[in-house]
């Protein structure tokens, strides 16, 4: 395969997971280093190789991270572990139910009903809901940090080789 041609397909790859890193409803993470990761394999030689490692922790750092982050700021604002779990199935059937916005409608809608019927009232379940809404947008700053990261790796990798 054409060296430019590949490069021009990983990068369209790489693009493409960071539109699912936002967007939120493809494995963007994943896409990225799967690209980079058969970049490496066709290039080859250690440059090629210290990216695709870079590449692996910095999204896999990002992994753990969110996590953290995300559980450390539902905790501290006393939001249970099963609001978000909750707002996760709503969000899959709200993606099915209603075309394009669905998967957010859900999820704010199975937050503050799981949170309503916890909490007993409005102003409180809506306080939660917006809680989950802010640890829902940290986790997706901190995957892209890593994807972006990762996607840096990478374009250092094209002018090194």
């Amino acid at each position: 395969m054409d060296s430019a041609l590949l490069e021009v397909l990983v990068g369209l790859a790489i693009t493409f997971g960071l539109f699912g890193v936002v967007v939120q409803v493809l494995p963007g993470s994943l896409i990225i280093v799967a690209a980079i990761a058969v970049w490496a394999v066709v290039t080859g030689g250690t440059a090629a190789w210290v990216v695709l490692g870079v590449a692996v922790a910095a999204i896999v750092a990002s992994a753990i991270g969110k996590y953290v982050v995300a559980g450390a700021h539902l905790r501290r604002e006393k939001v249970p572990g099963s609001a978000i779990v909750w707002g996760g199935v709503a969000a899959i059937v709200g993606f099915f139910v209603i075309p394009v916005v669905g998967l957010f409608v859900g999820f704010v809608g199975g937050v503050y009903l799981a949170e309503r019927m916890r909490l007993g009232s409005h102003p409180d379940a809506w306080r939660a809901t917006k809680v989950a809404l802010r640890a829902t947008g940290l986790t997706i700053l901190i995957e892209l940090a890593g994807a972006l990261v990762a996607t840096g790796a990478w374009v250092v990798g094209l002018v090194v080789t």
